[in-house]
């Protein structure tokens, strides 16, 4: 059973810096997708950053050079590193999963809230 789990959230003054973490059973490197949508409140969930098959990466324009994806394979492990917050990137951040048996399957977290206000 895929399991997804965020942790890092938190209040932020702008200009700060978050790091968000997504702990994933079984082993991530079984999806051939994984990364960090958000949404905040009236809005639809948008795609921020993950990692795609042989490890490319895609960011959002809104965070690029701000945001940087990692991971750690033997921790099982996907991170969001957040600088230059800003009030903007207030939302909940949810990590994605997505796998292939015979059909695309998406997983997701419960989320995590990021509020940047000071």
């Amino acid at each position: 059973q895929v399991q997804l789990e965020e942790s890092g959230g938190g209040l932020v003054q702008p200009g700060g810096s978050l790091r968000l973490s997504c702990a994933a059973s079984p082993s991530i490197v079984s999806f051939f997708a994984i990364g960090w949508y958000r949404q905040a409140p009236g809005n639809q969930r948008e795609l921020v950053a993950r990692f795609t098959s042989g490890d490319n990466t895609y960011y959002a324009d809104s965070v690029k050079g701000r945001f940087t994806i990692s991971r750690d394979n033997a921790k099982n492990t996907v991170y969001l590193h957040m600088n230059s917050l800003k009030p903007e990137d207030t939302a909940v951040y949810y990590c994605n999963a997505q796998s292939y048996v015979g059909s695309v399957m998406d997983y997701w977290g419960q989320g995590t809230q990021v509020t940047v206000s000071s």
